[in-house]
């Protein structure tokens, strides 16, 4: 699989998706700046949400005048008040689109509804990704894969068989282009409650579809382990400071962050590398420097026979090794040697 002319593989080099969702506050310079920042950390896209106050919240969930007092920093006023001041206008799509056409990276968003999905169509974007919480929205699902593009499908708060069931929803469409991504729904989860290992399960399971990791940690060692797993998408949010207002920016990886995230995982994916054993060249020519020969324990006259104790086996390895001991022990030398002499074959009768 492929978006556009990068490969989307399982332990290769990761595509790296940095989501400023609504960590632009509605601001878009301030969205600009996040994707300038994003750009310098060398992502390959930056990803926003698509969803307006009246596609994702039913009115009666906004009539509760429901507010949080969990943390005053992430949080203002109701829940109506905050989602309309957060929602990305059709407009700005077609702006920061432009701008990511301007600056070398993708653009992509999560579309929340069948419009924005349309929307996102028309703006082009190279891809489709699809919100934990919409695994079982099956009409959502067909629609978006009825585009034929291919699909990012987060898989947080949902079970193995809902999982099956919404590839097999998207697979319907004859669209198979899919990534699964494994991702725990909670901001930020406890590491015990991350279960990388999933990433091998999603993978065994799945085995003809690419498999990521959305990462809602916080910090970059759980993303970078999970490069270490195979992931062929990292997904990891963005800002360009922590302690900006807003629903996402604490859990967010900043500038700094998000560099090493990047310049990392290509490390990792290049020591990952096959699965056959080999043994490199730059390996085999130090096995003469590093490996041992045998050689004697003291020295020996011509027409000795030699015993197991007149020999021990020290650096370099360009002579007898030590794994041909048994055909060395009672053969007899043909000319005097010298204490600590490597042997060779031609001494030996």
């Amino acid at each position: 699989m492929k978006f556009k002319d990068k490969e989307i593989k399982n332990y290769t080099k990761p595509y790296i998706i940095a989501e400023i969702g609504a960590n632009h506050n509605g601001d878009m310079e301030l969205a600009k700046e996040m994707i300038d920042a994003a750009v310098k950390c060398g992502v390959d896209a930056v990803k926003f949400q698509s969803w307006t106050n009246k596609s994702l919240i039913a009115q009666a969930e906004y009539d509760r005048n429901q507010k949080y007092d969990d943390s005053a920093k992430k949080h203002f006023g109701s829940l109506e008040e905050m989602v309309d001041k957060y929602y990305l206008r059709k407009e700005q799509h077609y702006i920061l689109k432009e701008y990511c056409s301007e600056k070398g990276v993708e653009f992509c968003s999560t579309p929340f509804s069948e419009e924005e999905v349309d929307l996102l169509d028309e703006i082009g974007v190279p891809f489709y990704k699809v919100a934990s919480m919409d695994i079982n929205n099956y009409r959502l699902l067909k629609y978006i894969a009825k585009k034929m593009k291919p699909v990012i499908l987060s898989t947080g708060m949902s079970t193995l068989a809902e999982i099956e069931q919404a590839v097999q929803a998207i697979e319907s469409t004859g669209n198979k282009n899919i990534v699964i991504l494994h991702c725990i729904s909670i901001y930020p989860p406890a590491p015990k409650d991350i279960h990388l290992n999933n990433i091998l399960t999603l993978q065994r399971i799945f085995p003809s579809y690419p498999v990521g990791f959305s990462d809602h940690t916080i910090g970059i060692s759980v993303p970078l382990a999970a490069v270490a797993l195979g992931a062929a998408v990292i997904e990891k949010h963005f800002t360009t400071d922590k302690d900006l207002p807003g629903w996402d920016h604490e859990v967010s990886a900043d500038p700094s962050e998000m560099k090493l995230i990047v310049k990392e995982s290509g490390i990792i994916s290049d020591a990952l590398g096959s699965f056959q054993r080999t043994v490199s060249k730059a390996e085999q020519n130090k096995k003469d420097k590093f490996r041992r020969s045998i050689v004697l324990t003291k020295d020996m006259k011509q027409g000795e026979i030699i015993l197991a104790e007149d020999l021990t086996f020290k650096r370099p390895g360009t002579h007898i090794s030590p794994d041909q001991e048994q055909y060395v022990i009672g053969r007899t030398l043909k000319k005097d040697m010298k204490q600590d002499e490597l042997l060779n074959w031609c001494d030996l009768l």
